[in-house]
């Protein structure tokens, strides 16, 4: 599988992870925003899987909604 290919799917699959995890809480897109210091816009962007976020952006989601992030 192309590298290209391996990082969409794994950015995808964050955001699917992401989103799984925020309506488990019972969280709004626009509270975990708020709370992780982003934009609404950009949040919904990344549970959509549109964009690579940074790890600092990462961090902050994996705090307000209490995940732990593993890499591998």
């Amino acid at each position: 599988m192309h590298s290209d290919s391996m990082d969409l799917k794994a950015i995808k699959e964050f955001g699917s992870r992401v989103k799984a995890a925020r309506e488990k809480m019972g969280l709004t897109q626009v509270d975990v925003a708020e709370k992780a210091d982003m934009t609404v816009n950009y949040f919904a962007m990344i549970e959509r899987g549109e964009v690579n976020p940074s790890f600092e952006k990462m961090k902050a989601i994996a705090k307000v909604l209490k995940l732990k992030i593993t890499i591998s």
